[in-house]
């Protein structure tokens, strides 16, 4: 294991959660870039609210945007367990940087190799694996739990679609090319009409629009898009007509092990800075961390996040066996990001008043943790799936 993952406050996992010597080197392999490539850059991406484009470069040449992908159009081969791994390492140093390394994977990537067609792998992921970021839009301004409320209309003209409406919330929205993006095509049938797209950044009457100013991964874009009569071959309809509604829950499954990923990894960076203040840290004659006050909650931080850790690991190891995991995908993220925003906030605490300055990183561990709780499902709709799935 990495030095980042034998720390004395967040410990290496179990025999419950032991990786394979590959998984271990890959692990290795993604915290060694993200201190040398990801933490040089983190406080000017923070400060210009955008990613390094080099750092983007540097992601797709470790082979970091194209995990899952079938080596035959680019890809490493892996497994959810490999991006689980690779987000939770960057997000420790940086969560805006792993987001877009996230989504790539369990958000795009994804649903095109379960769903498309040879012809949609062979143009797409070799471009995605290679030096095309991607996005997912389902979210539109009138649509976020409800997120099969859809707006957008898709209308079948000769041999195109064209779509047209707003999205929002789009994660990658400034830097993608390609957008897995989902609309109506047949608003009579309710969500059963809803049909993923497969849309290019270039294609006419599509436009991105307002990037958000936010309270924390502030290096992540988060845009909207404009669809005005947006025209897109017939052949880009991702999987069959009115299907839409299955992929995106199917893929939403994974990208909540993606998400949990991010919160295990940002608290986990928080509690190894706020360990070692308390060690350096002296009042009253002694180091902080000597006193039982402190140390008790430095232990109860860490056994949640241990917790939050085999939530996530199991999740992504049972979508790796082939197993559904609507539950458990949403207990993951649930759980890890009710942790993390516990274990980030206790952090501040222990620096005391300079954790409430941007001279110290827990203030910005805190501000990424937030959004845990909100996108992909909040956690009310998280509770909302976990409960149909008990109780069915």
């Amino acid at each position: 294991m990495s030095d980042v993952e034998t720390a004395p406050d967040d410990r290496a996992p179990g025999p419950l959660t032991r990786l394979s010597a590959d998984e271990t080197l890959f692990q290795e392999a993604v915290a060694a870039f993200a201190e040398a490539e990801v933490r040089p850059r983190v406080a000017e991406m923070e400060r210009a609210s955008k990613l390094d484009p080099a750092l983007i470069r540097a992601a797709f040449e470790l082979g970091l945007m194209g995990i899952e992908v079938d080596d035959a159009f680019g890809g490493a081969g892996g497994s959810l367990t490999m991006v689980t791994l690779a987000v939770e390492a960057i997000s420790r140093v940086d969560a805006s940087s792993a987001i877009i390394v996230d989504v790539q994977n369990t958000l795009v990537n994804y649903p095109i190799a379960r769903y498309g067609n040879d012809a949609q792998k062979e143009r797409y992921l070799r471009r995605l694996t290679t030096d095309t970021v991607g996005a997912y839009a389902l979210s539109e301004p009138g649509s976020g739990s409800d997120a099969f409320g859809l707006a957008t209309r898709a209308e079948r003209r000769g041999d195109r679609w064209v779509l047209t409406g707003r999205k929002m919330w789009i994660t990658n929205g400034a830097e993608a090319e390609v957008f897995v993006l989902f609309a109506n095509a047949d608003p009579a049938a309710g969500h059963r009409g809803i049909t993923a797209f497969l849309v290019e950044r270039g294609f006419p009457g599509f436009s991105v629009g307002r990037k958000e100013d936010k309270l924390g991964i502030r290096a992540s874009s988060t845009t909207e898009l404009i669809l005005d009569g947006c025209e897109v071959p017939a052949e880009n309809v991702l999987g069959p007509l009115g299907q839409g509604y299955r992929i995106a829950i199917d893929t939403l499954n994974g990208g909540r092990v993606g998400i949990g990923a991010q919160m295990i990894g940002i608290a986990g960076g928080a509690l190894q800075a706020a360990t070692a203040y308390v060690r350096e840290r002296r009042q009253f004659g002694k180091p902080l961390a000597e006193f039982q006050g402190i140390q008790f909650q430095l232990a109860q931080a860490a056994t949640e996040l241990e917790a939050a850790r085999l939530l996530v690991y199991n999740a992504a190891r049972l979508r790796d066996a082939g197993q559904d995991i609507q539950k458990e995908g949403a207990m993951a993220k649930l759980f890890s990001s009710q942790v993390c925003e516990r274990v980030t906030s206790l952090c501040v605490e222990l620096f005391g008043g300079y954790g409430y300055t941007k001279d110290f990183p827990v203030e910005k561990f805190y501000r990424d943790a937030k959004i845990g709780t909100i996108y992909e499902g909040t956690s009310n709709m998280q509770l909302h799936t976990i409960a149909k799935q008990i109780l069915r």
